[in-house]
């Protein structure tokens, strides 16, 4: 088993309050092995009753931010169609100075056609999204990178605008998930540094990673600078040989990051009694 690998954690601000989801983060700050914490970015729950409680993201990640002081902190992923890109480079920015340097960005076309149109949030179909999504990255990286941005796009128009401070990463690191191998994967190979998918399966994995470095291929980049990591779910009754067996499975394919995305109703415990069974298990390695 290789040893260059992480293991992140991802605590959904759905059906959970707060003084449960602020411990999560801090307690994964405190656990060495664990290089990540990640939110999601919806208004309503996306498992459940989708009428309970969710805690906007953003939010939720500076506070997080600011509660932690060593691991790296990002949203997987924001829906580019909830936030002008301008406004979320100007965010990027205040949360990677918030968070002194360990923010990532996470960013997806959007897809929740239940909160989408309750809000009123014109959703669109798969090519507007995709077509709106390379837009969106374009102006957050330019905004986020140069002194002044100018763009005249389909969906986006910007003027001689500027977003100051910047945080101190030179460069936003870009997180994109999904699986699309005609929009998704090729956007990845072009913008990102980091490729999310969402569920782990050997054979789809080895046939989608085929796929990505294709793009990479096409667009001059080589797969290996991009970071790949993974979901491990774990629900209330998963038991920690369960989550481990996982994650060496996952390193053996060639999975970077191990993602252990905790399923509600989160229990304090039952991390804690993971997190310290995966000390036992990977902390010498």
């Amino acid at each position: 088993m290789k040893t260059n690998f992480e293991i992140g954690v991802k605590v959904a601000p759905h059906h959970i309050d707060w003084e449960t989801l602020i411990w999560a983060a801090e307690y994964a700050d405190s656990v060495p092995i664990y290089s990540d914490f990640w939110n999601f970015d919806h208004f309503y729950p996306i498992y459940g009753d989708t009428s309970g409680p969710c805690l906007e993201s953003w939010v939720t990640l500076s506070a997080i931010a600011q509660a932690t002081s060593r691991i790296r902190v990002g949203c997987m992923v924001n829906g580019v169609h909830y936030r002008h890109p301008a406004v979320v480079a100007n965010m990027a920015s205040a949360v990677d100075i918030v968070s002194n340097g360990r923010f990532e960005l996470g960013l997806g076309a959007g897809w929740n056609e239940e909160e989408s149109n309750a809000y009123g949030i014109e959703l669109g179909t798969l090519t507007e999204r995709f077509d709106r999504f390379d837009e969106a990255i374009e102006v957050i990286l330019s905004l986020t990178s140069n002194e002044i941005t100018s763009f005249n796009g389909e969906y986006f128009t910007i003027t001689e605008a500027r977003n100051n401070p910047k945080g101190p990463q030179e460069v936003i690191p870009i997180c994109i998930g999904g699986t699309g191998e005609k929009r998704t994967l090729r956007t990845v190979a072009k913008f990102a540094s980091h490729w999310n998918l969402p569920a782990f399966d050997e054979d789809v994995f080895k046939h989608k990673l085929g796929v990505l470095t294709d793009h990479c291929s096409n667009q001059g980049r080589d797969i290996n600078d991009i970071k790949i990591s993974t979901h491990v779910f774990v629900t209330p009754d998963t038991e920690p040989g369960t989550v481990s067996e996982e994650i060496k499975k996952q390193v053996d394919a060639g999975i970077n990051q191990s993602i252990l995305y905790f399923q509600p109703p989160v229990s304090t415990d039952q991390i804690k009694k993971i997190s310290e069974y995966l000390i036992s298990c990977f902390s010498a390695e």
